[in-house]
């Protein structure tokens, strides 16, 4: 049996049991781009605690919205 028809037969089969495939592209988390980016975020999340006094601030002049 080839590997075309295993997959095929594998494919039938959950099918079958109530799956569909989901294919989806996702960062490559290998490259220096990702890298930089994960830095990035990494810093700002680590310097938000300093951000507290901003975000108090805005809830104090924010008006609550009618439901």
């Amino acid at each position: 049996m080839s590997v075309r028809d295993r997959v095929a037969r594998h494919r039938l089969a959950m099918r079958e049991r109530g799956f569909r495939q989901v294919q989806m592209w996702v960062p490559d988390v290998r490259t220096e781009k990702f890298r930089k980016e994960a830095q990035r975020q990494a810093l700002a999340v680590a310097a938000s605690d300093r951000a507290g006094d901003d975000q108090d601030f805005v809830e104090q002049i924010s008006e609550d919205w009618p439901e």
